[in-house]
């Protein structure tokens, strides 16, 4: 058994995959459901279609509800994809920081939907 992937509903197709080739990953695919909707197929360049997002045409916004918290990606040196990020209008919620003394560094972004995205660099 293994995770394959995480899915969740964006309101732009555009936008959203704007935002995540930023962070680094890749368009893999996009596959249409139907008249309903487009899934497209997003990865980490190496590890395949692990993010979902699911466009329902005619639907812009979602509630994101209070159960859902994020999706955590590792990155080598957070500064300087933070450095990038910002170079795209992408900026953390707040100054990254350590969960505990000598641990890893840490913040978030949110996706042009709303979604939290946790930057972990690695040790």
């Amino acid at each position: 058994m293994e995770l394959i992937h995480t899915c969740y509903r964006i309101g732009d197709i555009d936008r959203s995959v704007a935002f995540y080739e930023a962070l680094g990953f890749e368009e893999v695919r996009r596959k249409p459901i139907r008249d309903e909707a487009i899934n497209v197929f997003m990865g980490l360049p190496g590890d395949g279609p692990r993010l979902e997002l699911t466009y329902n045409h005619g639907v812009d916004s979602y509630e994101l509800g209070t159960g859902y918290n994020h999706i955590a990606v590792s990155v080598d040196d957070l500064d300087a994809v933070l450095a990038r990020l910002a170079e795209k209008g992408i900026e953390p919620e707040k100054p990254p920081y350590r969960i505990s003394e000598g641990g890893s560094r840490l913040c978030f972004v949110r996706d042009p939907d709303g979604y939290r995205i946790e930057l972990l660099e690695r040790p």
